[in-house]
C-alpha cells in the first residue's frame, strides 16, 4: 500500500501534534503512529512544564539555570531559543484552553523542581502532559487534512540520491506500506525501553534514532542518559515515576533509618539535580544496606491528596499511602539528552528529513536535562521544525561533526541471538548509572555483533513483524548508546565511569556524532 501526503509525521506526542498544527494550513498530513495516539512519553509527563513567566524570573535566568544543570555541554543557542520563546509557547496553551493550575490572583500557580533557582513550572495536577496533549490534540484534530495511521509501525526511512522521499512502514494487519511524502518529521519520543527500569511506555524503543541511523544521518551525544531518581519500586508493581514535583513541594527522601541524606552529597539536597541525586541514591543505599524511601510524611496529607491526585491514586494500588507511607524508591532510565542531530529547525544531516522531540538532539539539555523542559522542548522546536518543512530545502546549519573510535575489541561472531529482555538486563547492568571500562567494552562487543547481525538480515532482505523492528531499534540504540558511553572517557551529567570520575574538559567539552550509513558495516 502507498500513501501519500505533503508531509509525514511519525509519531503521535507532543512534538507530532504541535508541528502538525504549524503544518495544517500548507499541506495534507499522514501522521503515523504505531499504537493509540494517547500512548506516549506526553501522557506520562506529570510535573509540568518550564516557563519565565513569574515574578522574579526572566528567561535570562531560566538560561542560567539551564546551562547549569547542562554541566558544560549547552549549546547557548539552543537555550536562548528555548528560554527566550518559552513564555510565548505556554500562554499560547492557555489561549488554547490548557487547564493549568491557577493561583489566588487567577496566574498560573508555579511549582518548585530541582535545580530551578525559582518556581517557574506551570502544571495540571500531577498529569500536565495529559493535559497538554488534550489541548494540541483538539487544537490539531479540527483540521480536515490530516490522516492518522494507527497501530502503524514506521520500519526505516525512504532515501534517494541523499534525500529522504518518505518511509516505509508496516500497517495495522501486518502488510507492508509506503509512504510518501516532499518532507517527513520523526516525532517517535525517546528509548527508555533499551534498560530494563525505565519510566517510558512501552511505545518508546527508540524506533526514531534507528531509522534516522539507517538512513545515514548523524547521531550525537546517546552516552547522556537521564536516570529519574525517584521511581516508585514496589515487588510486582509497576515502575511508576515519582514526579519530582513532590520533592519540589516538600518531599523528602530519607534512608532505611528514617535520616535524610541528600545534604550530605550536594549542597541543594532533594532538589540537587536529576544525576546526582539518582547516584546518591544509590551509594546511600549501599553504605546502609537498605532501601531508600520518599516520605511526605511531614505534610499536610489533604494538601498531597489534592496536589497530586493520579499519583495517590497509583500509590493506592500498590496499597500505599502517599501522604502517610514511606514509598520505596529507586532511579529509572527516564530521557535520553542525545538523538539524531539537528539544528535549531528541526534539520537533520539527511536533506527532508526532520526530528523534534526527544529522539532529536539539538544540544539544549547538554549532558543533563533541567526538570520539566522536555515538554516545552517538544512545543518549540516542533513548531520550528513545521516552520522549516514548509518553506524551501537548504542545508542544516549543523556544527562540523567530530568523530571518536570507541576502541572496542572486535566482537565474537559465535554468539546467540539475544532477546530482548537479556538486551534490556545487560543495558541496565553495564551500561546504566555507573560505567566501567570492563563492563562497557563487553556490553558494546555483544551489542555490536548483534547490530551485525540484524545487518546481515536487513541486507538479505527478510521479512519482519512489528516485534522483530521494536527488537532492531532496541538492539541498534542500545549499541549506540554503549558504544558512545565506552567513548567518552569522563563523568559528566547523565554519563559515569567509575574508572574517569572527574570532568575533563581539555578532552571531552565536546559534543561527538555517529553517522549511519544506508549500506555496510556501521561499527568498522
Amino acid at each position: 500500500m502507498d500513501v501519500r501526503g505533503d508531509f509525514i509525521i511519525v509519531g503521535s506526542g507532543i512534538a507530532g501534534l504541535r508541528a502538525a498544527v504549524e503544518l495544517a494550513p500548507f499541506g495534507d498530513i499522514v501522521i503515523i503512529t504505531k499504537a493509540d495516539p494517547n500512548e506516549s512519553n506526553t501522557e506520562y509527563a506529570q510535573g509540568g512544564i518550564a516557563a519565565a513567566i513569574g515574578k522574579g524570573d526572566s528567561p535570562a535566568l531560566h538560561a542560567q539555570d539551564t546551562m547549569i544543570a547542562g554541566d558544560g555541554l549547552c549549546d547557548e543557542r539552543a537555550v536562548r531559543v528555548l528560554c527566550d520563546e518559552g513564555p510565548r509557547y505556554t500562554r499560547e496553551l492557555i489561549e488554547w484552553g490548557a487547564r493549568f493550575n491557577l493561583g489566588a490572583d487567577g496566574e498560573p500557580a508555579l511549582a518548585s523542581e530541582g535545580a530551578h533557582s525559582v518556581r517557574r513550572v506551570l502544571h495540571a495536577a500531577d498529569a500536565t502532559g495529559r493535559e497538554i496533549g488534550r489541548v494540541v490534540w483538539h487544537r490539531m484534530s479540527a483540521v480536515a487534512r490530516i490522516r492518522v495511521l494507527k497501530n502503524t509501525l514506521a520500519v526505516s526511512a525512504i532515501v534517494e540520491d541523499g534525500r529522504c522521499l518518505g518511509v516505509r512502514f508496516i500497517d495495522v494487519h501486518g502488510e507492508p506500506g509506503r509512504a510518501f511524502a516532499r518532507a517527513t518529521l520523526l516525532a517517535t519520543g525517546g528509548a527508555g525501553q533499551v534498560f530494563s527500569e525505565t519510566t517510558n511506555p512501552e511505545v518508546a524503543s527508540g524506533d526514531g534514532v534507528a531509522i534516522a541511523f539507517r538512513a545515514g544521518a548523524r547521531i550525537a551525544d546517546l552516552e547522556f542518559v537521564q536516570f529519574h531518581p525517584t521511581v516508585l519500586d514496589v515487588e510486582d508493581a509497576p515502575r511508576f515515576l515519582l514526579s519530582e514535583a513532590l520533592r519540589g513541594e516538600g518531599a523528602r527522601l530519607v534512608d532505611s533509618t528514617g535520616e535524610p541524606f541528600m545534604q550530605h552529597y550536594h549542597p541543594a539536597g532533594d532538589l540537587a539535580p536529576r544525576d546526582v541525586v539518582s547516584r546518591s541514591i544509590v551509594l546511600q543505599s549501599q553504605r546502609t544496606a537498605g532501601p531508600i524511601y520518599l516520605s511526605l510524611r511531614h505534610l499536610d496529607p489533604d494538601d498531597v491528596h489534592q496536589r497530586f491526585p493520579m499519583i495517590a491514586a497509583t500509590c493506592l494500588k500498590a496499597g500505599l499511602n502517599l501522604a502517610r507511607d514511606l514509598l520505596p524508591v529507586g532511579p529509572a532510565a527516564h530521557y535520553m539528552m542525545g538523538g539524531v542531530e539537528t539544528d535549531l529547525d528541526g534539520r537533520t544531516s539527511v536533506p527532508c528529513l526532520f526530528a523534534a522531540g526527544e529522539v532529536a538532539c539539538t544540544r539544549v539539555h547538554g549532558a543533563n536535562r533541567l526538570a520539566s523542559k522536555s515538554l516545552l522542548e517538544a512545543l518549540i522546536f516542533s513548531a520550528r521544525a513545521g516552520r522549516a518543512m514548509v518553506g524551501p530545502s537548504r542545508e542544516p546549519d549543523l556544527p562540523a561533526p567530530l568523530y571518536r573510535d570507541a576502541g572496542a575489541p572486535a566482537p565474537n561472531r559465535a554468539s546467540l541471538e539475544m532477546s530482548e529482555a537479556d538486551i534490556r538486563a545487560l543495558m541496565w547492568k553495564s551500561v546504566g548509572l555507573f560505567r566501567g571500562y570492563s563492563t562497557l567494552c563487553d556490553a558494546f562487543s555483544v551489542l555490536r555483533q548483534q547490530r551485525e547481525a540484524l545487518d546481515d538480515l536487513l541486507a538479505a532482505g527478510a521479512a519482519m513483524d512489528h516485534g522483530g523492528w521494536r527488537r532492531a531499534s532496541l538492539v541498534t540504540v542500545a549499541a549506540l548508546i554503549a558504544r558512545a558511553a565506552l567513548r567518552r572517557e569522563e563523568s559528566r551529567g547523565g554519563h559515569f565511569r567509575t574508572d574517569f570520575p572527574a570532568h575533563d574538559d581539555l578532552r571531552w567539552q565536546i559534543h561527538v556524532s555517529d553517522v549511519g550509513r544506508p549500506e555496510g558495516r556501521h561499527y568498522e
